[in-house]
């Protein structure tokens, strides 16, 4: 079984890491460091967008100008994606990736968010 299941694991990852278009440079973090990169944290973007990732696996963003915040909870899938399940039963999954001195958070339509430093 569990030789199964990691198969399938295996089969299914290359299927959800094609789905992030990474551009020259980005390099995908290991699950341990991204989690210990989030886990904690509080990210701004340069919209002045923030996301809190609580060490209790808690989640929410709140969007810049006082409009308004998203409350969820995180985890980090094995093919190294960052999935938000809202508590409006919403899910979304991100990835981060370093390039150069930047992290920056890729979405699945590809948009490209840096975080600030």
């Amino acid at each position: 079984m569990r030789v199964t299941l990691t198969f399938l694991m295996l089969l299914a990852a290359p299927v959800w890491a094609q789905s992030f278009v990474l551009k020259s440079g980005d390099a995908a973090f290991e699950n341990a460091e991204l989690d210990q990169r989030l886990r904690g944290q509080v990210l701004t973007f340069f919209d002045d967008g923030q996301s809190k990732y609580y060490e209790d696996g808690r989640y929410s963003y709140t969007y810049a100008n006082d409009g308004g915040t998203a409350y969820g909870y995180w985890d980090i899938n094995p093919a190294g994606a960052v999935c938000i399940q809202f508590l409006n039963e919403q899910t979304r999954c991100d990835m981060y990736v370093k390039n150069g001195d930047r992290l920056i958070l890729i979405t699945e339509e590809g948009h490209r968010f840096p975080v600030r430093p």
